[in-house]
């Protein structure tokens, strides 16, 4: 198949779900929309990888959409994390359904947003474009906003707009940065976009530097505005605890990453144009430890179980900046931190909407012995947070471990040490949260009593797996498809 035609497949997918939503007129039915087209999504994401794993980048429609090793990684994470979600949805909210509480408009509404949301995601990473990637980033902050709103209570609805703003005027720094990068690019050949990514890498010396530094800093805060970055993250832990579970799950696991990438695909122009002299990492670098050490203050007093996973987020997207501002090893470190993060959030929302609706709450002082209540998601739990503390031998270890390897070995003995204490700092405080909710004796128990389907069985058997396996071996294909991405992210793309 031709890859302009799986390309345009990858972004209108998700378009025919929402047109397949307006025509259908039972709750059951549209809840497995947004499934079916996640899985149709997922498998085109796989042909363009096997397409393109060895064919170096490809670009379309005029140069302005692009696939190489980094835009399909993340875009297959994208398509993963959507389709688990949405097999997760469908009996998140059949229990509303079957308990009255949910009516056919949100359940429409719902989907419709929800394959929106995916559509635009699937855009940004797409973009080989400037201006189309900061239009699509822009559009997922519109349409996500909406998704966030669940009860249609007063709380729900404070964090929708607490996220809509700041995440909008995150946004128009980053437009700032945008119109800066194109008037950086000034002098390029009048042939040559400044507007194209592939472009821009390919006369750096080009470029005014003084503006893309500038550029830069006004990119790291308004993209890292909707990535979480420490100390724009404030819209994060409201937005995370209001949501419905499904929806917490994919901002957590794609939406922040997508935003980050954003970032990446700015980080080889800037450090070019300035002559490699690391100021663009130290950038990320600084957002990086703020984002750990913010993280690391809050955790502690967290009461709220989906208010602890969104500030764990805060601190894995410092993690990612980390591995990215100290280059080399690193970046392929965060690179790999990027999938696990996303996988044992994913699976630890889920764990987290279920144990709360067994036990009519989610404040963590009422819940607790879940690994004996609630045996399969109580115990999915307790091993999501194992893997987000960095503990041996899953997957988060491996690429934590990595990036301290990177800095001590580059001689980087300071960040060594604050990399080292921010995450045991993170590590003895979310170990407590997790050892209370899981093992306590208190005298609680659920309210709710709810079978755990076979399918949620599997998702959960598999992504205990997708974090082990890892931790222990990392595949040659794998490593090499990562190899790829990092080689992007330090030197840019070539077409």
């Amino acid at each position: 198949m031709k890859p302009e035609i799986l390309i345009l497949l990858q972004i209108l997918i998700p378009v025919a779900g929402i047109v397949s939503c307006m025509l259908i007129s039972d709750i059951s039915r549209i809840l497995k929309v947004p499934v079916i087209t996640s899985v149709f999504s997922l498998f085109v994401s796989v042909l363009l990888a096997v397409q393109f794993h060895f064919a170096g980048a490809h670009a379309i429609i005029r140069n302005n959409f692009l696939v190489d090793a980094l835009s399909l990684y993340h875009l297959f994470l994208v398509n993963v994390i959507f389709c688990l979600s949405a097999v997760y949805a469908t009996g998140y909210f059949r229990r509303q359904h079957d308990e009255g509480e949910l009516t056919f408009g949100y359940a429409r509404r719902y989907t419709m947003l929800w394959q929106a949301f995916q559509s635009m995601l699937i855009i940004v990473l797409l973009s080989n474009n400037i201006g189309i990637m900061w239009i699509a980033i822009e559009a997922t902050t519109i349409v996500s906003s909406f998704l966030i709103i669940s009860d249609n209570n007063s709380l729900s609805i404070e964090a929708m707009w607490k996220y809509l703003l700041i995440c909008s005027v995150g946004i128009v720094i980053a437009f700032m940065g945008t119109v800066l990068t194109v008037a950086a690019a000034g002098n390029l050949p009048a042939e040559n976009s400044g507007y194209l990514f592939s472009q821009l890498i390919k006369y750096p010396e080009l470029l005014d530097a003084k503006l893309m530094l500038f550029a830069f800093i006004l990119l790291a805060i308004g993209f890292g505005t909707k990535a979480g970055f420490s100390p724009m993250h404030t819209w994060l832990p409201d937005a995370h605890s209001q949501a419905p579970t499904p929806v917490s799950a994919v901002f957590s696991g794609v939406m922040l990453n997508c935003a980050l990438y954003c970032i990446m695909r700015y980080l080889p122009i800037t450090e070019a144009a300035l002559g490699m002299d690391g100021q663009a990492h130290s950038i990320l670098l600084l957002f990086g430890f703020m984002s750990l050490f913010f993280a690391a203050v809050f955790i502690p007093v967290q009461h709220d179980i989906k208010r602890l996973l969104a500030y764990c987020s805060v601190e894995h997207i410092g993690i990612i900046a980390i591995g990215l501002g100290l280059g080399g090893l690193g970046t392929f470190a965060a690179l790999l931190h990027t999938a696990n993060h996303s996988i044992s959030k994913v699976l630890a929302f889920f764990s987290a909407g279920y144990i709360g609706e067994h036990y009519g709450t989610r404040n963590m002082h009422r819940i607790t012995d879940a690994v004996r209540q609630v045996p399969w998601w109580g115990g999915a739990f307790f091993i999501s947070i194992l893997v987000l503390v960095g503990v041996a031998p899953f997957s988060v270890f491996m690429s934590e471990f990595l990036i301290a390897r990177e800095a001590f070995f580059a001689g980087k003995y300071v960040l060594f040490v604050l990399f080292v204490f921010g995450s045991f700092a993170v590590f003895v405080n979310l170990l407590k949260h997790v050892l209370d909710v899981s093992f306590g004796k208190h005298e609680t128990s659920g309210k709710i009593k709810m079978k755990v389907r076979f399918v949620d069985k599997i998702i959960i058997v598999a992504g205990v797996a997708a974090l082990l396996v890892p931790g222990l071996w990392i595949p040659s294909p794998l490593s090499d498809f990562l190899k790829q991405a990092a080689a992007i992210v330090e030197n840019g793309v070539s077409l």
